[in-house]
């Protein structure tokens, strides 16, 4: 441990607690208490050897080592109060009144210690205050003139020292005062470089925290114009720091969330503590998400901690804080799809239950009942057209269930994807017609015109006939169930481009338009606000949705309540599957497809009448 350790560990024993934290104030004050503190000593330690040299001391030397006691003092001063200001001002004061007692007992203003109130403001301009070097320059002036006017009323001692005497107290008030400003500039020139070491240290510490942080900060006014932002900024938004300044960044924030932007800020400068998230416009070329062209950013802003000293009616400034939090709006997003999915399952459970009950206990009651009047038809006394007509509900019962069970069955396979199309040439317009002629004895008991329109030039298709026959065999029968007697079902069939293009019209009760944005929805049934006395499971539409849409086509519906509603079905004249699994590789290539549905957007349905062809 050097000499140099031992002297900065005892000043850093004396140092007040308030200039302990802090690099520069600890350096300011050690340099203001070492050279009193060692000058004092020094003094003490060689006022023996003045007394052996000299003899005894006049008047005037003992005052001038009593002074020494004032250094020890004023350090003592600062250990105790930590004023580093008014420590300056009392060595000033006490500086000053050393050389007007030693001017006015050695000739005044040409005293050889008068060189020394030149002194005063320099050791004054240590303590980096302008007030404690404008008080000390004032103070030496005051002195000076002070000797002046002493002098000039002839009120100075009448003691003539020598020429000899006189030369040697010159040259000793010069050297004295010259050695003492050298020390007082290495002083000054220590702390000047123990500032520019501080201050290289800290720049480079915000540096290192402001180029590493993925957090962005930035200083603004209180209309939003950014002032300074941390370079972070480059690698959320893609673009240069220069772009970002004045309302470069107001400019990138999405044209909604400005007004909640802007209020943060204002509420910021007004000293409160403000968090907001919106939305920031970022260069594509250099984002990682590629096709996001805005991203969520979280702002947590506050004012900015100023000088008091400054003027109060300056404007208010703002520190803020930005975060991109686009991964967690995307997970807020995905738990908002997940819940709205289970919700919708569970109101799909719920709807499945509620329809199933009927469906299911409805024909059941029909074959256990009829079943049990046949097994006693000795005790009932049956005839045998009663013991044919119950057989032919129960069967008929039978071929409901049948259907119901058909229909859940093929709606599981299409939404677990596991529903198998065959691909096949078929001519499209026997397929219809047969279709349409199977319901053609329905829709005449239920008082109803069928009419079907296909062109006899209707090209071969390929696609699943199956599924072709299912959907025109819902979606007609659907029109024959909700068409009242007298009223009209027209099917038509035509070519448009490379589709077929399918329109079922009907004139029946029509959809309202809150139920015929959930047409489609498996085991839903529209007719809540309006009387609906047919039966159905709810999987009808949903099938034929979902069949269309395995097929790669489109489906629209057009309805308005009342008068009627038109599906049109678009499949594609040549259907080419676009996963294909392979049965077996030495096989070749099947003709089997198993796929997933696609989801479309189905575009809003707007009212329109009903089109009638004849």
């Amino acid at each position: 441990m050097t000499v140099l350790s031992i002297i900065r560990d005892c000043l850093d024993a004396l140092l007040h607690p308030s200039a302990r934290y802090d690099a520069l104030t600890r350096a300011r004050h050690r340099a203001f208490m070492a050279p009193r503190l060692l000058g004092s000593l020094a003094a003490f330690a060689a006022f023996p050897i003045y007394l052996v040299l000299r003899g005894a001391p006049s008047a005037l030397e003992v005052a001038a080592f009593a002074w020494l006691i004032a250094p020890i003092l004023l350090s003592w001063f600062l250990s105790r109060t930590g004023r580093y200001e008014g420590a300056h001002v009392l060595s000033s004061l006490a500086l000053a009144g050393l050389i007007m007692a030693v001017a006015v007992t050695t000739g005044g203003i040409e005293s050889f210690a008068t060189i020394w109130l030149v002194v005063v403001p320099l050791e004054a301009a240590l303590s980096a205050s302008r007030r404690v070097t404008a008080f000390a320059s004032l103070l030496a002036l005051s002195c000076a003139g002070i000797l002046i006017l002493v002098g000039h009323f002839g009120l100075l001692p009448l003691s003539e020292p020598s020429a000899a005497e006189r030369g040697a107290l010159m040259a000793l008030g010069v050297g004295s005062a010259t050695l003492y400003a050298a020390g007082l500039a290495f002083g000054a020139e220590s702390l000047a470089r123990t500032s520019v070491a501080l201050l290289s240290r800290e720049e480079e510490r915000y540096r290192l925290l402001a180029r590493n942080m993925s957090d962005v900060i930035s200083r603004h006014q209180r209309n939003g114009a950014v002032q300074f932002i941390s370079p972070a900024a480059e690698a959320m938004l893609g673009i240069s720091v220069a772009e970002l300044l004045g309302h470069g960044l107001f400019d990138r924030v999405h044209v909604a969330d400005r007004p909640a932007y802007l209020t943060a800020l204002s509420d910021a400068a007004r000293g409160d503590v403000r968090s907001v998230e919106f939305r920031l416009r970022r260069e594509p070329a250099g984002s990682e998400r590629g096709q996001i062209d805005f991203i969520w950013v979280e702002m947590r802003c506050r004012p900015l901690d100023q000088d008091r000293a400054r003027d109060v009616m300056q404007e208010a400034e703002v520190v803020a804080v930005m975060r991109d939090v686009t991964d967690r709006k995307l997970s807020e997003q995905a738990l908002d799809q997940a819940r709205s999915a289970a919700e919708a399952a569970d109101a799909a459970k719920t709807r499945f239950l509620a329809t199933m009950s009927h469906e299911l206990r409805t024909p059941l009651n029909a074959i256990i009942g009829f079943s049990e009047m046949i097994a006693q038809e000795q005790t009932l006394m049956l005839s045998a057209t009663q013991r044919r007509e119950y057989a032919e509900l129960i069967n008929a019962s039978g071929q409901h269930l049948l259907s119901v069970v058909n229909g859940i069955l093929d709606m599981s396979k299409m939404e677990s994807g596991n529903f198998e199309i065959a691909s096949e040439p078929f001519a499209p317009r026997a397929s219809l017609m047969h279709c349409c002629n199977l319901l053609a004895l329905k829709a005449r008991e239920n008082g109803i015109d069928l009419i079907t329109d296909a062109p006899q030039d209707l090209p071969v298709m390929t696609g699943d006939p199956r599924a072709f026959k299912q959907i025109v065999l819902n979606l007609v029968a659907n029109a024959i169930k909700f068409t009242e007697r007298g009223g009209q079902v027209t099917v038509t069939a035509a070519v448009s481009g490379s589709q077929l293009a399918l329109r079922i019209s009907d004139t029946g009760v029509g959809i309202a338009p809150d139920d015929l944005e959930r047409i489609g929805a498996p085991f839903f049934q529209a007719g809540k606000t309006y009387q609906r006395r047919h039966e159905g499971t709810g999987l009808g539409l949903s099938i034929v949705k979902s069949l269309v849409a395995l097929h790669l086509g489109e489906l629209t519906v057009q309805s308005r309540l009342g008068e009627g509603t038109t599906v049109t079905v678009k499949l594609p004249l040549v259907y080419t599957p676009p996963q294909v699994k392979l049965a077996d590789e030495k096989a070749g290539e099947s003709k089997i497809a198993t796929l997933t549905p696609v989801l479309r957007q189905e575009p809003q349905n707007q009212p329109a009448l009903v089109k009638k062809s004849a």
